[in-house]
């Protein structure tokens, strides 16, 4: 689900200021990042591939974007200490599967960590493939090769060029934010705000004639 940033203390530096602590010693509380990234909605995905006997392997992610259209890259966010992310820097390459609204059992089931998760649920291997493809949960695929991963704190974000793009336009994605599921045809519902009329333009106003400073 959202990344966060674990709540954790950290000595001050002389240039930071901090709470007191034990013989006058300062310490700095790091924020905790998860209520923010919790308070900004967004897709679900499960990024899938195969370590190295061939075995899936797979997790939710919601940390995921867009970098850029030519070369069709992406970037996703996984903790570092994942089975899944080493398995796909091994070998390269991997599947992210968006989930439709109807698929919030898959979210939970990757998120949880189960080892028999790919037992559970349908997925299939195509010729071409860059990792298996959850064909009953997912509403787009996209398989993609690393081209650059970087480690920053306990998450590595992996740069991946997208190969091959299926997409099934009559289903509609599944949401998630704070720490709740939406679905999206739920969201495009709601009634939308009514258009704004801008309001006419002012005419300017003129001095009238005989006006203290206006020449005559």
């Amino acid at each position: 689900m959202p990344n966060s940033v674990p709540h954790r203390d950290v000595p001050a530096s002389d240039d930071n200021e901090g709470t007191p602590g034990a013989e006058g010693s300062a310490v700095l509380r790091q924020t905790d990042l998860r209520p923010f990234m919790a308070a900004f909605p967004s897709g679900v995905s499960v990024v899938t591939t195969l370590d190295a006997d061939d075995r899936p392997r797979g997790l939710t992610c919601s940390s995921l974007a867009s970098v850029a259209l030519a070369p069709p890259t992406l970037v996703v966010c996984i903790r570092t200490a994942s089975p899944t992310l080493q398995a796909l820097i091994e070998q390269g390459q991997f599947a992210l599967n968006l989930l439709h609204e109807r698929a919030r059992a898959t979210s939970d089931l990757f998120a949880s960590g189960a080892p028999d998760r790919f037992e559970r649920t349908e997925w299939r291997l195509p010729l071409g493939a860059s990792g298996p493809h959850l064909i009953a949960a997912a509403h787009a695929i996209a398989d993609c090769t690393v081209v650059k991963t970087v480690a920053f704190g306990d998450h590595t974000a992996v740069f991946a060029e997208a190969s091959r793009v299926t997409v099934r336009p009559a289903a509609q994605p599944l949401l998630y934010g704070l720490r709740r599921y939406a679905g999206w045809s739920d969201a495009a519902s709601a009634p939308q705000p009514a258009a704004i009329t801008p309001a006419p333009p002012v005419p300017p106003v003129l001095p009238s004639e005989g006006a203290a400073g206006v020449r005559r």
